[in-house]
């Protein structure tokens, strides 16, 4: 029965084609405890296997990210290790979507930069995607990230320039909002703080 096992339906063929990989997709959105097998598939000797398990992953977290919760070390070191690019850029907009800690983050950060050295023009526009994501929920780098994206805008691949702008749009209108929504918190505070101190007229019976 292994022709209908997951590796067995992510098996045959070349890099070439993703197989499959959309029906393992499916197959595991409808029961997600097959979730942690297809995972593993990402560590098979079989680079085909690898690549259609990280494509299949991919589009099986975008709707449910917590499924990769319980594989967040072992993605992180993936994330540092692995040299096939069409996993590296499955990895790039998957390990985004984890809840991670600063020491975690870093960690992601580090391999994210070292992604962006890629032979790939692939890799390094989907490692853009995945900086930009982290920059969202991390104040820490995102000017940095912001800066990273108008550089390329000018000097990127066409696609990472494409996806630069996109990105770039994006991450400055959410700042924009961001700083509208401080703006007007301060103005509230400071309201609230100037009603609180004006002193109350006595009673006078």
């Amino acid at each position: 029965m292994r022709r209908n096992s997951i590796i067995g339906l992510l098996e045959g063929g070349d890099r070439r084609s993703i197989g499959c990989a959309e029906r393992v997709a499916e197959r595991v959105r409808g029961n997600p405890r097959l979730f942690p097998q297809l995972i593993a598939c990402l560590w098979y000797t079989d680079p085909v296997v690898r690549m259609r398990a990280a494509d299949a992953a991919e589009k099986v977290t975008r709707e449910n990210s917590e499924l990769l919760l319980t594989h967040k070390k072992e993605l992180l070191g993936l994330l540092a290790e692995e040299r096939q690019q069409e996993v590296r850029w499955h990895l790039a907009v998957m390990v985004p979507r984890l809840a991670l800690n600063a020491t975690e983050r870093q960690s992601a950060v580090a391999s994210l930069q070292s992604y962006l050295l890629d032979r790939s023009s692939i890799v390094r526009t989907f490692a853009l995607q995945g900086l930009a994501d982290l920059a969202r929920s991390d104040a820490g780098i995102r000017a940095g990230v912001i800066e990273l994206l108008r550089e390329t805008t000018r000097k990127g691949t066409p696609a990472m320039k494409a996806r630069s702008r996109k990105l770039l749009a994006a991450m400055e209108k959410e700042s924009a909002r961001r700083e509208k929504f401080n703006v007007e918190t301060q103005r509230t505070r400071r309201f609230a703080e100037k009603t609180a101190e004006k002193p109350k007229t006595p009673h006078v019976r």
